[in-house]
């Protein structure tokens, strides 16, 4: 790996605040002052200090992300902001989000540079559980419940079995948890529409055994915990 990208990678700055760095000979390599930034470094076997401070290079990383609503997921765009855009690991270019919320969904959404785990969170083969809480327009019935669990039509398509609970009703609303096995576009709006409802607000709250942390305030994010990690991986 080249010394300024994996600089830039561990959180020192910019390509080009980094480059400065080693014009200043404030970075060594196995005690040596390196002299270019093309130096090609392992950051597994070789020292690399900044200012005498041992960097510590991690090849993947994992954000949880209480996305906000007027964010895309994606990591450019030319209507709207994206959930990348809320991270601050600037410096890190190879970033992307693990699947997609709608950009008026809130919610837990994993940020990652891990293709191998996208993949197998992903794949419709895993049949990977999403849960969503929901506010929807009219009130749902037993029979709705029968009908995701049968599998509700969509543009011609046959929904996989989903599991739907209604946490409360009101004259004209209703509240309501939904676990999904798929990913089809507005798939969970579309659900409730083939069933004569509307959703009004629509937030993910887990992905496999992954839960959203309440603690975090739309547009903030945190590392995964280990043990989270061990869990999507499993």
């Amino acid at each position: 790996m080249r010394l300024d990208k994996l600089l830039a990678h561990s959180g020192f700055g910019t390509r080009k605040e980094v480059k400065d760095f080693i014009k200043k000979g404030i970075v060594t390599v196995n005690g040596e002052i390196a002299k270019k930034d093309k130096m090609q470094v392992d950051p597994q076997t070789d020292e690399v200090c900044v200012n005498g401070e041992v960097i510590t290079y991690e090849e993947f990383v994992y954000y949880m992300l209480n996305k906000p609503a007027g964010y895309v997921s994606a990591t450019e765009d030319n209507l709207y902001p994206t959930v990348v855009d809320l991270i601050d690991d600037y410096y890190r270019d190879d970033l992307f989000p693990v699947g997609r919320l709608d950009v008026d969904t809130e919610g837990l959404l994993l940020i990652s540079n891990d293709g191998v785990l996208a993949h197998q969170l992903l794949s419709p083969k895993k049949h990977c559980p999403k849960v969503y809480y929901a506010k929807i327009n009219g009130i749902v019935t037993n029979q709705d419940v029968e009908a995701f669990f049968n599998g509700i039509t969509i543009d011609d398509y046959q929904c996989q079995s989903a599991e739907l609970k209604i946490l409360s009703t009101s004259a004209t609303t209703s509240e309501i948890e939904v676990t999904i096995y798929e990913g089809k576009f507005h798939q969970v709006k579309k659900m409730f529409i083939a069933v004569g409802k509307e959703v009004t607000y629509l937030k993910r709250i887990r992905m496999k055994d992954l839960c959203l942390d309440n603690s975090l305030q739309l547009g903030e994010y945190r590392h995964l915990t280990d043990e989270e990690l061990d869990r999507l991986k499993v």
